[in-house]
């Protein structure tokens, strides 16, 4: 399975439960999250999409570590299993 493939799944998702799943460009700031996920409710999760087995690089982890340091849920996801536990996770708040 491809990333695209997986950030694909998350868009349409994210869609069918009422949310928007941006594409997240930074000028400026390389490494930041592929996608800007806003769920009903006021939920906002940062998603970094990778294919399965892959992982953030340093630059993408510290990002991650930035956003997270501010309050933000910040999420690696590998795998169309993770994209449905991250809207059950929402969808269940």
């Amino acid at each position: 399975m491809r990333e695209r493939d997986i950030e694909t799944y998350l868009r349409d998702r994210v869609k069918a439960a009422g949310g928007r799943a941006y594409k997240f460009v930074s000028p400026g700031n390389a490494g930041v999250p592929d996608r800007l996920v806003l769920l009903p409710g006021g939920r906002v999760v940062f998603v970094e999409l990778k294919a399965p087995g892959r992982h953030p690089t340093p630059l993408q982890v510290i990002q991650q570590q930035r956003i997270a340091a501010l309050g933000f849920d910040v999420r690696v996801i590998d795998s169309l299993e993770a994209v449905y536990e991250l809207i059950r996770e929402y969808a269940g708040r």
